[in-house]
């Protein structure tokens, strides 16, 4: 693939330094910015994934702040998710949907305060559409991008990591809550969340000054545990079941259709754009639904575009993300299947770019 040619509208981040003297070898574009997408290789850095810590930057995923009185009002607007039982210091998964009840985005909500609030976006630009709804029903809220970065500690040995450089305080954050700890005198936000299965944190670090020394700290601490530098790994996260918003998912998809139904709480989310249209979804049920699948034969190769899954002559679906696993031997793949065909064991064939191969419908993920 040809390279990549940078430019100020690629925007590096607070720990590209760091990548680049850790032997990045490729990115993506996410968010108008650089993400890793492997170090040694996507087999290697997923075995270490799953064994040992790695620190990942993760600051493409930009924060949407909410800061003023319509804060909470304008955060329920965007999302079908009844946030009324929401309190600061918890984090939530948030589906964020347009009128006709499309994903827009799925980010992590952060509660800071009744009045502040960051959205963690994935891959798009979230922050044009939440300007319009401020301005369109004028809302009391001044919404912006802050100077604000992720920095994630993932793996199964990242607790001891963050604790080494945090103190002990850190091993008592619970699962999506959030606590204030220092850092060079820096109030940071510390979670426990992550784009892995593997367990974690994602810190956000509000200043891109101190990005390289918290970046060091936490290599120079995490010596002794094999830390590396890594990035959200294809193969790990098609096991899990963790969806990329672009890829798995797009405005033309609702959240039910997504597997998300269990993060709308349609009936009482009052307020959300699309509340009227999901309703009706929730009514009738989802045409078609995002599975896990196993494909057949030899590893397959990158998933750049959608594949077809057919059922004989008839298409009923799509392939969006696809890769071989070696702790499952298997390919692993993440599709959009029509319900005809989206029971467990139903047999299709995908169209992969060097043939048709077999392929079935799994229960559920791998992990």
């Amino acid at each position: 693939m040809a390279l990549i040619a940078p430019s100020r509208r690629l925007r590096r981040t607070p720990f590209s330094d760091g990548v680049e003297a850790a032997g990045v070898k490729a990115y993506t574009v996410y968010n108008h910015m650089l993400l890793p997408t492997m170090f040694r290789s996507v087999e290697e850095d997923y075995r270490h994934l799953k064994e040992a810590v790695q620190v990942w930057d993760v600051a493409c995923e930009r924060q949407v702040e909410l800061r003023g009185p319509d804060a909470g009002r304008l955060m329920q607007m965007l999302t079908p998710r009844d946030l009324r039982g929401m309190l600061p210091g918890q984090c939530y998964y948030v589906p964020i949907v347009d009128e006709t009840g499309g994903m827009l985005n799925d980010p992590v909500a952060v509660k800071l305060t009744e009045d502040r609030w960051w959205i963690s976006i994935a891959d798009s630009d979230l922050l044009h559409w939440v300007k319009g709804i401020v301005y369109g029903f004028r809302l009391d809220v001044l919404v912006d991008e802050p100077d604000v970065s992720p920095l994630a500690v993932q793996g199964p040995k990242a607790e001891d990591l963050m604790a080494a450089v945090f103190g002990d305080a850190v091993r008592k954050i619970r699962f999506f809550r959030f606590g204030v700890f220092q850092f060079e005198g820096r109030d940071l936000v510390v979670a426990r969340s992550g784009y892995s299965k593997q367990g974690g944190f994602e810190i956000y670090v509000e200043g891109g000054d101190i990005g390289m020394p918290l970046w060091n700290a936490l290599m120079e601490a995490g010596q002794s545990m094999d830390v590396h530098a890594g990035c959200p790994n294809l193969i790990e996260r098609i096991e899990g079941g963790l969806l990329s918003y672009g890829n798995d998912m797009t405005r033309d998809n609702t959240p039910h259709e997504c597997g998300l139904g269990r993060f709308c709480n349609t009936a009482t989310a009052i307020g959300c754009v699309g509340r009227d249209a999901l309703l009706r979804v929730a009514k009738e049920g989802p045409v078609r639904q995002i599975c896990a699948l196993d494909i057949g034969g030899e590893r397959v190769p990158g998933c750049d575009r959608l594949w077809p899954v057919m059922a004989g002559a008839r298409q009923v679906g799509n392939v969006s993300s696809a890769a071989w696993s070696p702790d499952h031997d298997t390919n692993v793949a993440i599709g959009m299947v029509r319900m005809t065909h989206w029971d467990a064991g139903t047999e299709l064939l995908v169209r992969c770019p060097d043939g048709d191969r077999p392929a079935v419908v799994r229960d559920g993920f791998w992990a």
